[in-house]
């Protein structure tokens, strides 16, 4: 982490304010990666994990415009128009209305194409921390619509899922994109077990192969499991919240692009965990656990099964994380 740090702050140069902003010369963000749908909300639910999270350094720079540069790790775009923190700081820029100059460092730790929120983890990270400097101005909200021109760029589509509970931690609805409406919820302790197989779905292409139409009877039953999820989480109910982890829109389409997730989704269910899906659109499964223990044993069965099936994996046990992307 230093190591970043320090690469970042020595390519940015003591300079005279510019605009109206406040005296803070740069900040580092934590951008939790984040998990979409939670199974049956396609494109309205998504909640932050607690781990793992990408670091970012944003400081203000003496011209006008954004400069981008990044850990070895990855190949980011350096054009901003092309990169999707880039994006989401051009139009905070626009919206700002004076002339300002950011210089972005990103080190990576969310694999992109993971289905953890890579590209919203990078998108939101940008604003809060433009934000911050800036002397907090704008309101989370804002900083939403910011960082949805970030995932138009990764996807061609301007999603919250993921953005939403990034910028504002916890469980989040988006009950409308447009107007944007945004609903934080309440949720029980849950731990939360995690597997990367190491293989790379394009959130675009995972999004061209679903169905245009829906059977209405599919689509009743998509809807009392919505209901009951957020009933569950608000009353923190367990048993609802476990009882309402079914998808039968998106996710039998989905699945057959991972393998080995039907093996994961029921050895796990069947080992104590609640209830979970694919994390976004994939590769990554993801499990939500009551107890700390069973969550662990889940890691085990998930490690098992892509032993089995010789696919490289990552796997993660953590939390829900509260605060969404943090000024450290």
């Amino acid at each position: 982490m230093n190591n970043s740090q320090n690469k970042s702050s020595q390519q940015s140069s003591p300079h005279p304010p510019l605009g109206d902003r406040s005296d803070n010369r740069g900040c580092v963000v934590h951008c939790p990666a984040t998990i979409a749908n939670l199974v049956c909300g396609f494109d309205i639910l998504g909640l932050a994990l607690e781990a793992p999270y990408d670091i970012m350094e944003v400081s203000f720079k003496d011209e006008p415009g954004i400069t981008l540069s990044s850990s070895a790790a990855y190949n980011l775009p350096t054009i901003p128009e092309d990169n999707v923190a880039g994006a989401s700081l051009l139009a905070l820029m626009e919206a700002y209305e004076k002339p300002v100059g950011f210089h972005v460092h990103i080190d990576k730790q969310i694999k992109p194409g993971s289905g953890l929120g890579s590209s919203a983890a990078s998108s939101a990270g940008a604003v809060v921390a433009a934000n911050h400097l800036l002397g907090n101005i704008f309101s989370n909200e804002d900083l939403v619509r910011f960082a949805m021109n970030g995932e138009k760029v990764a996807s061609g589509v301007k999603h919250a899922d993921n953005i939403t509970p990034c910028i504002y931690g916890g469980v989040t609805l988006i009950r409308s994109i447009f107007p944007l409406d945004i609903v934080t919820l309440d949720a029980p302790p849950l731990f939360v077990t995690v597997v990367h197989p190491q293989i790379e779905v394009k959130t675009s292409d995972a999004r061209q192969i679903l169905r245009k139409e829906v059977l209405l009877k599919d689509a009743i039953k998509q809807w009392g499991n919505i209901a009951g999820l957020v009933a569950g989480f608000m009353k923190h109910d367990y048993q609802l919240i476990g009882r309402s982890l079914e998808d039968v829109i998106i996710e039998p389409v989905r699945s057959i692009l991972i393998p080995g997730f039907d093996a994961v989704k029921n050895s796990c269910k069947e080992a104590g965990a609640l209830g979970g899906g694919i994390s976004g659109s994939g590769p990554s499964i993801f499990m939500l656990s009551e107890h700390e223990s069973t969550a662990k044993a889940v890691e085990v069965i998930m490690k098992n099964i892509y032993e089995k099936l010789g696919i490289d994996y990552k796997t993660y046990v953590t939390t829900i994380g509260k605060g969404g992307v943090k000024i450290v």
